[in-house]
């Protein structure tokens, strides 16, 4: 599994999205430096994390590092999808307590699992394009740590769980609460609309981070103010014991990937008199410490 590595996805001018490292002089385009050091190397990050074949990764990154025709300017690139085709989207809810509570629900004895689609997966700097108000009106924020897997885990004990994490990212949980409350309990179908995952921009490994303590906002519009702001110190189940719960009933596989859910703050839990849903023109902002911030529009 990757170590010491912070990557993400590059949109090429063929519209292809490849793997970029983020060094101290800039982005290294993966792709480009393979390519013309004929090495071959992994360039997609599910790639990656499927053959594992971090050791030629790092063989390119050694070579082209300080070559500044393989480097860009962050500034200038756009960011692509940093998953594309996981094979497993598995999503946690109301895993921290104030949530749960704002929501009028019970605090959950297991972690409660649902899911996510491909087709919901998006870059940071993406613009949603969210449905006719016929379909859907009520969009509400909801940034989760995300944990990425890296080695096949069955039936794992807590304690070694996180030995099969890759990495972690920020994601967001986009949700339509009226398709996912207001039609009968239809959680999935209120999260799995087209771009409802906005992930990025950076998958960082896992020996650089804790999963376990950090600072997690949510931001919209230019309010100075976070909507969300907590630490996922104060989840119910944490990675260790989300992983292990669900690797007894499937197995989790290498780019599976898990959003954690998400802290008290949501639309949805706010009195009904201040329920102002999200609509096209905003922006939101998802911050996690150590992660980076991702940032995407509505139209």
């Amino acid at each position: 599994m990757p170590r010491g590595l912070t990557l993400l996805s590059l949109v090429q001018a063929d519209d292809s999205e490849t793997l970029g490292v983020k060094l101290s002089n800039g982005i290294l385009d993966v792709a480009l430096a393979g390519k013309t050091l004929n090495l071959v190397v992994p360039t997609t990050l599910d790639e990656l994390l499927a053959h594992g074949d971090v050791a030629a990764l790092e063989r390119l990154i050694a070579a082209a590092k300080d070559k500044p025709e393989f480097l860009k300017d962050e500034g200038t690139i756009k960011f692509g999808r940093l998953f594309a085709n996981p094979g497993k989207i598995v999503c946690v809810g109301l895993n921290y307590k104030a949530h749960a509570e704002e929501a009028g629900e019970k605090l959950p004895k297991v972690p409660i699992l649902f899911n996510k689609y491909n087709n919901t997966l998006a870059a940071h700097n993406c613009t949603i394009k969210l449905p006719p108000r016929e379909v859907s009106y009520k969009f509400d924020y909801e940034t989760e740590l995300l944990v990425v897997i890296g080695k096949t885990a069955r039936n794992v004990s807590e304690a070694e769980a996180l030995d099969y994490v890759a990495g972690y990212a920020v994601g967001h949980d986009f949700s339509a609460r009226d398709l996912q409350f207001d039609t009968g309990g239809q959680w999935m179908v209120g999260k799995t609309l087209d771009g409802f995952a906005p992930i990025g921009p950076y998958f960082v490994s896992a020996d650089l981070v804790d999963p376990n303590n950090l600072a997690i906002e949510t931001f919209v519009n230019d309010e100075a103010q976070p909507r969300q702001s907590s630490r996922t110190s104060k989840f119910i189940f944490n990675p260790q014991k989300v992983i292990s719960y669900a690797s007894k009933l499937f197995a989790l596989e290498p780019g599976d990937i898990i959003f954690t859910g998400t802290p008290e703050g949501v639309i949805i839990g706010m009195p009904k008199e201040k329920q102002v849903w999200l609509k096209a023109g905003d922006r939101i902002i998802s911050r996690i410490e150590k992660l980076g911030t991702l940032k995407f529009d509505l139209a």
